[in-house]
Order: C-alpha cells, then sequence, then structure tokens
C-alpha cells in the first residue's frame, strides 16, 4: 500500500514545550502559516515527565495573559530547602550561601504534563493541526538532501516484520520547514545529528536519568510551595546525583531523584537508589501515612552550552531538549524549550514571508546568541563538568565560579560521553538494596502498572540490538549485564535455563517507559531505541 502525503508550511515533530511553544508563536506572527504538530504520545501531555519547578520568563513572553487564560501554574514557590544528606541526617545549606541558580523565589511548581495540554489548547484555539497518537518514525529527504517532512509510523505489523490483517502505511508529512522537538535523545535528531555532522565541534551531550513519583500525602506533612533539593547520599560523592521534594496544591507532592549517567559502577541501580533515597529521616516522613499514585521516568541532558549541537540544516532545525537546552545547574528545562522554540518560530516566519523553504534558518541561532537564554546557559556551562569531578570538589569549585566569577570564569570546562564512563563489574564493589517494603519503597513492575504505559505485543520490538551477541558475550562478561540495573521499567532482563546455564537477554518492550537510558548508557552503544506504534507508551496523569 502507498503511503498518503499531507503538505504543511511548517511540520513539528514533538508535542511537548518547545514544539507546543513553536506552533503557537508561528500562528502569532502569521494566522496565514499552515503548521502540523504530531505527538507520539495518546494525547498531548501523556509522556511529558518534569521536576517540575518552572521560571515563567519564557511563557510571559509568550502567552503574557496566561493566568487570565488558566494555565495551570497553580502553586507559586514559597520555601527553599538545598539540603546535603548524609545517611542519618544533613546539612542544610543557608540560602544566603546557595548561587542565584538554586534560588526560586517568583517560580512555579507544575505538572509539565497539564502545562503541555494546556497550550495544545491554545494552539488549537489559533487554528494549528494537532495529531496525537502519530510517532515520526522516518524523516523523508528532497532529492538535494535537505529535509522534506517525516513519515510516521506503520501501524499493524506483527512482530516478524510482517504486515497484519490490520496494517495501514504511515503518512507522509510534507514541509517546507520541519522542526524537531522530541525532548531528549530524540530518535530522529539522533539521525540528523549523525548525517549533518552537527555534533562536529560539540563536546558530546551527557545525561541523567529522572526517576518521579507522584504522591498524595497527609495534610499535616503537607508544606504548599515547598521546594526542597538534595545532595549527598544514597550515591557516593564521586557520583553526580540529587534528590527533589515538591509540595504541590492538593497534598500533593512530586518526588524523585536524578542519577548522572556517568556513573562508573556497573552495580549502580538508579531505580534502587530512588526507593532507597525515599527512606531518608529528612523523606520519609513525608511521605509516612501517605499514597503513591503516580510513577515514571526520563532521561534528560545536562551537558549545557558546550554540547549544544549545531542547531540548524537545510529544511529545518533542532530545538527544546531534542538540542540539550536544560539548564541543568537550575534543574530547569522547560523555560528553555518554550524559548527556543519561539526563537525558531520567529526565524521561520521571517523566511516564509521571504518565500524560502528547504535551506538553513540561520536567523534561528543568531536569535539564540542574541537572547537571555544564551547568557544564562553561558554563566551556568561549566557546572556539569564541575559536578562530573564529585559532590564536593564539585561544589566548591562551581560555588567559586558562580559567587567569585558570577559565571564569566575566563575557562569552559569539556565533557566526556557517558557510556565511556563505565567500569568493569570485577573493578567495582557490589552494592546491596534493601527489598522494598511495599509502603514507601516499590519493586520495578508495580512502579510500571502506575506508568499506564502499554506496547502491542504483536509488533516489532522498538528496542534493536545492533548486534545480537554483545549483551551476553560483552556486557554480561564484563559488566555483569548493567542494562538489568539501568532501566527502570525492568525492560532488560538475563535469564537462563533451568540449570543455570544458557544466558540470553530478555526484552520486555512491553514495560518501556521510553525514558532511552538504554539508548544513551550502554557501554558499547549496541542498543537503538526507536518509535513504536504512534500512541503507544506511558500516559502520565499529572506529571
Amino acid at each position: 500500500m502507498q503511503r498518503e502525503s499531507m503538505e504543511f508550511d511548517v511540520v513539528i515533530v514533538g508535542g511537548g514545550p518547545a514544539g507546543l511553544a513553536a506552533a503557537i508563536r508561528l500562528k502569532q506572527l502569521n494566522a496565514d502559516i499552515n503548521v502540523c504538530l504530531i505527538e507520539k504520545g495518546a494525547e498531548v501531555g501523556a509522556h511529558i515527565l518534569s521536576g517540575a519547578v518552572m521560571d515563567t520568563r519564557a511563557l510571559n513572553e509568550l502567552i503574557p495573559d496566561w493566568k487570565e487564560k488558566g494555565a495551570p501554574l497553580d502553586t507559586p514557590v514559597s520555601e527553599d530547602r538545598f539540603i546535603i544528606f548524609s545517611e542519618t541526617g544533613g546539612f542544610r545549606v543557608p540560602n544566603a550561601l546557595l548561587p542565584g541558580c538554586f534560588l526560586n523565589h517568583g517560580n512555579y511548581i507544575v505538572s509539565l504534563g497539564n502545562l503541555c495540554r494546556w497550550l495544545a489548547q491554545q494552539a488549537e484555539a489559533l487554528g494549528v493541526e494537532i495529531y496525537p497518537g502519530f510517532a515520526g518514525a522516518e524523516v523523508l529527504y528532497n532529492e538535494d538532501g535537505s529535509v522534506r517532512g517525516v513519515a510516521t509510523g506503520d501501524m499493524g505489523v506483527g512482530r516478524d516484520g510482517q504486515p497484519t490483517d490490520a496494517y495501514q502505511p504511515g503518512m507522509e508529512l510534507l514541509a517546507k520547514y520541519t522542526l524537531f522537538a522530541e525532548g531528549c535523545r530524540g530518535h530522529l535528531g539522533k539521525q540528523l545529528e549523525e548525517k549533518f555532522k552537527l555534533r562536529n565541534g560539540a563536546d558530546p551531550q551527557v545525561y541523567g536519568i529522572g526517576i518521579k513519583e507522584l504522591w498524595e500525602i497527609r495534610p499535616e506533612q503537607h508544606v504548599n510551595g515547598l521546594v526542597m533539593h538534595t545532595g549527598g547520599w544514597p550515591m557516593e560523592a564521586d557520583t553526580y546525583g540529587g534528590g527533589f521534594v515538591y509540595h504541590l496544591e492538593g497534598n500533593l507532592v512530586a518526588i524523585g531523584y536524578v542519577v548522572g549517567l556517568a556513573y562508573s559502577n556497573p552495580h549502580l541501580s538508579p531505580f534502587e537508589e530512588f526507593q532507597r533515597y525515599k527512606l531518608h529521616p529528612l523523606v520519609k516522613p513525608f511521605l509516612e501515612g501517605g499514597k503513591r499514585i503516580a510513577y515514571g521516568a526520563r532521561a534528560l541532558t545536562a551537558g549545557g552550552l558546550q554540547a549544544l549541537p549545531k542547531l540548524i540544516f537545510p529544511g529545518g532545525a533542532l530545538i527544546g531538549d531534542d538540542a540539550g537546552f536544560l539548564n541543568a545547574a537550575r534543574i530547569k528545562g522547560s523555560h528553555a524549550a518554550l524559548k527556543t522554540g519561539m526563537l525558531a518560530a520567529e526565524a521561520l516566519a521571517e523566511a516564509l514571508g521571504a518565500g524560502r523553504s528547504g535551506d538553513e534558518l540561520t536567523d534561528y541561532p543568531r536569535k539564540f546568541r542574541e537572547s537571555w537564554l544564551y547568557e544564562e546557559l553561558h554563566r551556568t556551562r561549566n557546572f556539569k563538568p564541575w559536578m562530573s569531578k564529585g559532590l564536593w570538589l564539585g561544589s566548591l569549585m562551581f560555588g567559586i565560579d558562580q559567587q567569585v566569577f558570577r559565571g564569566k570564569a575566563p575557562w569552559t570546562l569539556h565533557l566526556t560521553a557517558d557510556h565511556l564512563k563505565l567500569k568493569q563489574a570485577s573493578d567495582c564493589p557490589p552494592i546491596a538494596y534493601p527489598k522494598p517494603d511495599g509502603v514507601i519503597t516499590f519493586d520495578r513492575l508495580s512502579s510500571v502498572f502506575l506508568s499506564n504505559t502499554n506496547h502491542e505485543e504483536n509488533q516489532p520490538c522498538h528496542l534493536r540490538l545492533k548486534d545480537d551477541s554483545v549483551p551476553i558475550r560483552t556486557n554480561l562478561a564484563l559488566y555483569d549485564a548493567p542494562e538489568q540495573r539501568y532501566c527502570p521499567a525492568g525492560v532488560y532482563e538475563i535469564v537462563r535455563d533451568a540449570d543455570g546455564t544458557n544466558p540470553r537477554l530478555q526484552i520486555n518492550a512491553q514495560n518501556c517507559v521510553h525514558c532511552k537510558t538504554c539508548d544513551i548508557k550502554d557501554p558499547t552503544q549496541n542498543i537503538t531505541w526507536v518509535v513504536p506504534q504512534g500512541g503507544e507508551g506511558p500516559v502520565y496523569p499529572n506529571m
């Protein structure tokens, strides 16, 4: 069956804050621009997971009357606490000693998923065509090599790769320009970086994995608007990581833990570190007597300014976390995603107004370099490189960078790819994690159940191995199969015969929450995450 096609002025791949901001800004600038946005989740917001404390600077610029229009920003930050944990207690850093990037006065605790749902309503009211449940599966090119658009994934393909009775071919969405806003480690963005050599001259991107739960807690434990960030235990001082506890309205608490994916011990499990974190005496009291109501995980970019690729290529651009605009020092990326979507849209509107198509939007990176966002990212560019040197040295040196040099130190430190940092299992101490109690701590499968993730089992596996022999020959033999531990959803499992022989890797793809950690951390880069059928994956409520 031949694929049908539709033509637009602009196609946007991804319904997160960057893609939605770009769509809204395009329509604000010129209502006649024909804009199509596709989203792989079953609905806009279904795959969005973030802390999240939001700086509204970009939203103020995009929709100045967002309060009057009912944007779901209902919890202004009332208090900041930054605590360095030991196993049994902690030291609270006085706010007066904290760099400004760690302070949140004037910001809001939000569900980024709900904000994206609201932004989608604003976009549709302006005439943007939004199609949830359609995954961008393939980049289409013109004969001259410029990007022509994208094709959505075929539906109804069986596990054997052959069409079933329910087969429907994907759709070709063609455009004068295509914006890629897939979020961290975008499947198509990764291909574009390679094809157009966008990473030439840039540091390798580095990442963290963020694991989050939403709890409804007892009213007497709730402190509306409290933002608590922590460093130290349960992580070793040489490993980047930290926790957060955000008190939203309605006795809700978002609690989570971020582990930098540059960790070296293959025995480490980010999921289990998060479960341990909840047992800390300064965290557990918030949760006692409460109820866990949602769970999810997502990789996040952390490299900052020096890890940004070239943003443009003939016929399109990368925006938001598809390029890596998160500010790790501020633990914030949604304002950056909104701003980059707006900047790309402004360059796009000018290009379309001049009758152009298929060329490079050179005004987009220029506008970025002239923006407040560039200044913000430049000021904190050394955060992740310093923190990769360990908690104590990193904190000291970044504090000097911010408090003494005000982010204008005459040096820029550089980064190493996360997958290169893993040591062999025999060179690292095993880590004993406590069994879950089913009250405060939980296992992976009961957690995945709360993510509402779902995948049709009779379809090609969306977690592809370049070499089927590597998981046993290399990963198990040298690293004790770290994919069993870095995956927060129990997707990867080493199974054996009854007598303990014949080890093999079992991929439980139906559990996948689309965090992309396997694509990032696999030491041999043998795993490639591709989009499953559109609409599949997690359905996050209020995350």
